[in-house]
């Protein structure tokens, strides 16, 4: 009666043509997909979101009789990545190196069960494919919040401040105080705005508030009210309401189909001008070429983030050649603190995967089909 019974389940998941971790009998072909540590990789025993690191899980996975791959070649039909795709049951991914995972991989991908991301954040994944094709995807929410929303504090501080010249004068051998001093201000009395008020966003108001500035949010949600008051943020529900009256805009929304390009000239033509703009969250939010126009228009006095598209960013992208910018490669959710972190959400999940049960609930950007709410 119970081969009956699996044998009756195997028939209806083919049937709803579903392929997610129902169950993990037998061994896994898994494949991981990190950046490169190289002469970095033996400087800190907690480095684990990198290749050499493979996120500590290879003694582990391998002592289960899992085969365990780690690359960090991605891109093109003859990337290692690729040479595993056909076979592989799960692949980890993260943001901060993206594996991007189109229609056409999901469809090569026949054995392909469960997408997991180590960070926040699965755009990289054709997410209506993958729900289409009855994958799991899932990321381990929360582990990099902290991270994130101290490093657009120490953004927002390092453009308003303009620090940027005055540190690159002393490396220069320069003196030239007029030369900073004639566009840095203080964030005291300052009108901050976040785009997005999700966890990040909400980490991030409640950091700015001993700044005394006035904090300003637009989300599709309203904050609970008591926690509304205990920060002092104002909902604004109308965004193009919001921007003309913001020095400082902080992007902190998913990037979506109704995200994508959202910031674009006319976005932009909205904000004061001056405004100083910091985006953590994703490139592909702002349309970049408009962002580079502004800035060097001064409309944006300073454009600050660590996020872009495509990543790893081309050498001719535009931001890197912009005035007043403070970008750096994808690192705010990638501390030592956060990798620990997803880490160990990431080897959480795979143990339910493999004893067949369910994730946290918050985990979850694609289940039995259906969209996490945020990226609807």
């Amino acid at each position: 009666m119970a081969m009956w019974r699996a044998a009756a389940r195997q028939l209806v998941d083919r049937a709803l043509g579903s392929r997610a971790a129902h169950t993990s009998a037998g061994s896994k072909k898994i494949v991981g997909v990190f950046y490169k540590a190289g002469e970095h990789a033996d400087k800190n025993p907690n480095f684990v979101g990198c290749v050499e690191g493979a996120l500590g899980i290879r003694n582990w996975l391998e002592s289960k009789g899992h085969h365990y791959i780690v690359t960090d070649d991605k891109e093109g039909p003859n990337s290692e990545l690729e040479k595993h795709i056909e076979d592989m049951h799960v692949l980890i991914t993260t943001p901060f190196h993206p594996a991007y995972v189109s229609a056409e991989r999901i469809k090569k991908a026949k054995n392909l069960e469960l997408l997991l991301t180590a960070g926040i954040g699965s755009d990289h994944i054709d997410l209506p494919a993958a729900a289409a094709a009855g994958l799991t995807v899932a990321e381990v929410t929360g582990s990099n919040t902290v991270s994130v929303a101290e490093d657009e504090l120490m953004r927002i501080l390092i453009l308003v401040r303009n620090f940027l010249p005055g540190y690159q004068q002393v490396v220069q051998g320069e003196w030239d105080v007029a030369g900073i001093a004639h566009r840095a201000y203080d964030l005291e009395g300052k009108t901050v705005g976040t785009v997005g008020a999700g966890r990040i966003g909400r980490l991030l108001l409640q950091r700015l508030k001993p700044f005394n500035c006035n904090l300003l949010y637009h989300d599709r949600l309203q904050i609970n009210p008591e926690l509304e008051k205990e920060i002092g943020a104002k909902f604004e529900e109308d965004l193009d309401a919001m921007l003309p009256k913001c020095d400082v805009i902080v992007i902190n929304t998913p990037l979506t189909e109704k995200t994508r390009g959202m910031f674009n000239k006319e976005k932009i033509a909205k904000m004061k001008k001056g405004v100083i703009v910091v985006n953590n969250a994703r490139g592909g939010i702002m349309d970049a070429q408009a962002v580079a126009d502004a800035c060097s228009s001064g409309h944006i006095a300073g454009y600050g983030g660590d996020v872009w598209f495509p990543q790893p960013a081309p050498k001719d992208h535009p931001w890197r050649y912009m005035p007043n910018h403070a970008m750096t490669p994808h690192i705010s959710g990638t501390t030592i603190d956060a990798q620990l972190r997803y880490a160990a959400g990431v080897k959480d999940m795979l143990d339910r995967y493999f004893k067949g049960e369910d994730f946290p609930a918050e985990n979850y950007i694609v289940k039995e089909g259906e969209l996490a709410s945020q990226y609807k």
